[in-house]
């Protein structure tokens, strides 16, 4: 009797188990609503100023005076610092004393010549009247024209002098340092009393830079950059609000890349308009490109298509089999879609479609319809013909039953050996 019992509790549960193995799960689905969806190409970047100067000195010396401060808000032409003008103001001054003696060397000469121009011109009529000798005559020729010659150097030293005192004049208004541009003192290098040596190069005193326009800077990978496109709309939030999306439009993409870590980023630009100035130098942005974006639109999950096979698909309205069926071959990732025209690709550029398959429940039953999207991301993509809203399209497919593949001819299943 108990033998009995025992042998008909393990047929009812044999085929409560086997009952069970062979009821397929309940499909995942998901609905077809409207929505909006945008295909982005993210970076990361840094703020810089649109303009901006670095204020160097052009004289050697010490600082002797910063008159501004950081965050100072200064005009073009407006007095920043000084540098010591002792050695610059002796320089000009030495300058002015050797050319007032050159100039009294010409009146020196000038003198000198009228005298010989006159001693020449009695030599010259006694010389017609014979009362004279020639070598008297020649001698007076002479000292005229030599005294000509030296009033002509003395002429060319003055010249020179005047060059060399303009050149030391220019480097003493030099050791006033006056600011080329309006702007927003954002940087200050030097320190009052720091000498500062011009020879080999013009150091920084301080940045000035206009913060009312800033420019993005941003590390775009190879991968990504034939997605950009210059005058595509472009947004990026801040660290500190990351609440808010702040608009600009691709401005320049760098032909000269930076290799980090063996992966090459090229460096693309755009400008955003700054008027609360409360956007500042080095600021990190996470960027945002926009590639396409439809709103108010038919959405339906990446997740539910499956690309076109070479040798086409099922016609519209035919029951799928199983996913994994006929050669064998499981399902290409969703993103290698075949577009209109054959040609593959990963997401659809703004205007462009792609044609894939998704399965839409019928009376409990998965039809595949073919579907054609338009802008889409990793996760949802734009229904531009093929489905509707509301319609309920099949995200996975279950799994198969491990129960009809393990059962032996006529008898239970294997559950392989036991431990």
């Amino acid at each position: 009797m108990l033998v009995a019992m025992a042998a008909a509790a393990g047929g009812g549960w044999w085929w409560f188990v086997a009952a069970k193995a062979e009821t397929p799960p309940p499909f995942r689905t998901h609905t077809v609503v409207i929505g909006s969806v945008e295909d982005t190409v993210s970076a990361v970047g840094t703020l810089q100023p649109r303009n901006y100067v670095d204020v160097g000195t052009q004289v050697s010396g010490q600082l002797k005076k910063i008159f501004v401060d950081y965050g100072a808000k200064v005009e073009q032409g407006q007095l920043l610092a000084q540098i010591d003008p002792t050695v610059y103001e002796s320089r000009v001054a030495a300058d002015q004393a050797q050319l007032l003696a050159l100039r009294a060397q010409v009146k020196e000469r000038t003198v000198q010549q009228e005298l010989a121009e006159t001693q020449f011109e009695r030599q010259r009529r006694l010389l017609a009247e014979r009362a004279t000798s020639r070598e008297a005559f020649d001698t007076a020729d002479a000292q005229r024209k030599t005294l000509a010659a030296q009033i002509m150097a003395l002429e060319a030293q003055i010249q020179q002098t005047e060059s060399t005192l303009r050149g030391d004049q220019a480097n003493l208004s030099y050791t006033k340092i006056y600011a080329p541009m309006a702007g927003i003192v954002v940087d200050i290098t030097a320190r009052q009393g720091q000498t500062l040596n011009a020879n080999q190069q013009a150091p920084i005193i301080l940045r000035i830079a206009e913060l009312d326009v800033m420019t993005v800077r941003t590390q775009v990978s190879e991968a990504d950059v034939p997605k950009l496109k210059i005058g595509m709309p472009a947004w990026f939030t801040t660290l500190g609000r990351p609440d808010r999306r702040r608009f600009g439009k691709l401005r320049q993409i760098l032909p000269t890349p930076e290799v980090v870590n063996n992966v090459v980023l090229y460096a693309s630009l755009f400008e955003v308009e700054n008027s609360e100035l409360d956007l500042l130098p080095q600021m990190s942005a996470q960027v945002f490109f926009q590639v396409a974006q439809a709103t108010d639109v038919p959405l339906v999950p990446m997740a539910a298509l499956k690309p076109i096979s070479a040798r086409g698909a099922r016609p519209a309205g035919a029951v799928s089999g199983p996913t994994n069926g006929g050669s064998g071959a499981g399902p290409r990732p969703p993103g290698e879609g075949r577009r209109e025209g054959g040609q593959r690709g990963a997401h659809p550029a703004e205007g462009e479609t792609t044609t894939f398959i998704a399965r839409v429940l019928e009376n409990g039953q998965p039809v595949e319809r073919r579907v054609v999207i338009g802008a889409s991301n990793r996760v949802m993509a734009e229904v531009r013909s093929g489905l509707n809203p509301g319609d309920d399209v099949v995200i996975d497919t279950p799994a198969p039953v491990m129960a009809q593949n393990n059962r032996g001819p006529g008898g239970p299943p294997n559950f392989g050996p036991r431990f």
